[in-house]
């Protein structure tokens, strides 16, 4: 009696055992199963630069929209152009336990260390817009920035091919700044060369600041007597304060500009006459492509680059470069406006009705 109570007992618990080993295994299964189906929910961890700056709204609507789009949540920080305070939010990024790291850096070389720690963390990294150097970064996105320099280049060179030149260049902080200016000076130093073209100045504007840029200009036709005949400018806002130097000194209009990122001020002094062309990087393209890309790192899943890599000092990153387009008053209607990125309203605001063409 008491063996077969005994017996009894021991099949139940058998019984427990082999219930529990079921549910477990089955849960283990089911965990398997999200994760390798992508139903585990994302995190993005976004550390951007400087949202003051227009041109980082947009990325950020765009990327944030696109990405929950395909399942994802992002967590956005600022730095405001601060070194120190955005290696503190990558670092805060990466305790939250975020997937995939996508940084938009203020400065490439001192934002390098947070790679190693996102990777210690099996976090990977995405550069966003500007390169990492000197790190074991796993993607960049961007758009081919030597070839934006070269549409600045040649649009001033096109417009005023001969002459007194200032380069006005942009954050020396920022990695994309030098490949604006490699392409810069692609187009411009065989005229300098051939002698149509005297360089007369060169400085850069610290964190692309348009009150820098102002005081650089300022200075620069104080020191040539106002004889300057083109500048090229690396971005619409540092083009901003050169043309408000040039305003004060009756020039603007009469000296040629170039500029970048179809900002909207940037956008309406080049349909006013005050600027001659900026660069427009489609945001849309680039935000949804790097969203896509952080997406399917955090899935493990192959993303095709469009065979170029990137050497960023320690190695070869695989990169995907789309393509800028150079944007005058003549196209400005095909471009900006005709994509959205800027309202018909809003850029030719300052234009009389007579003079603005038809929507």
């Amino acid at each position: 009696m008491k063996s077969k109570k005994m017996i009894k007992v021991l099949g139940l618990a058998l019984s427990g055992v082999l219930i529990f080993s079921a549910l477990t295994g089955c849960g283990a299964k089911k965990d398997g199963q999200a994760a390798s189906n992508g139903n585990k929910k994302i995190k993005i961890g976004v550390s951007m630069d400087d949202l003051r700056l227009e041109r980082w709204q947009h990325d950020k609507e765009i990327f944030e929209a696109e990405a929950k789009k395909l399942g994802a949540d992002v967590v956005f920080q600022s730095a405001n152009g601060d070194d120190p305070t955005q290696m503190s939010q990558a670092e805060n990024l990466i305790s939250q336990g975020v997937d995939v790291l996508v940084i938009i850096p203020h400065n490439g070389e001192s934002i390098a260390p947070i790679v190693d720690e996102a990777h210690q963390n099996k976090i990977k990294v995405l550069a966003y817009d500007r390169l990492i150097t000197n790190s074991d970064l796993d993607y960049y996105v961007s758009f081919d920035n030597v070839k934006v320099g070269e549409l600045q280049g040649k649009a001033i060179v096109d417009k005023t091919p001969k002459g007194n030149y200032f380069m006005m260049g942009g954050s020396p902080t920022d990695n994309n700044a030098k490949l604006f200016r490699q392409g810069q000076m692609n187009i411009v130093k065989p005229l300098v060369d051939k002698g149509d073209i005297k360089i007369v100045g060169d400085q850069w504007a610290k964190d692309w600041s348009a009150e820098e840029a102002l005081k650089i200009m300022e200075n620069a036709l104080t020191a040539n007597n106002n004889k300057i005949d083109a500048v090229v400018a690396s971005n619409d806002s540092t083009a901003g304060g050169a043309v408000q130097a040039l305003q004060a000194q009756g020039l603007a209009g009469k000296v040629s500009i170039s500029g970048q990122d179809a900002d909207l001020a940037g956008c309406q002094r080049v349909v006013e006459g005050t600027q001659t062309m900026t660069v427009y990087k489609p945001i849309k393209d680039i935000a949804a492509k790097a969203a896509e890309m952080a997406v399917k790192m955090a899935k493990g899943e192959d993303i095709q680059t469009n065979g170029t890599v990137t050497n960023n000092g320690k190695k070869d990153v695989p990169s995907v470069l789309l393509t800028p387009i150079a944007v005058t008053a003549d196209n400005m209607m095909a471009t900006v406006v005709k994509d959205g990125f800027q309202k018909f309203e809003d850029v030719y605001k300052n234009v009389p009705a007579d003079k603005r063409p038809s929507k």
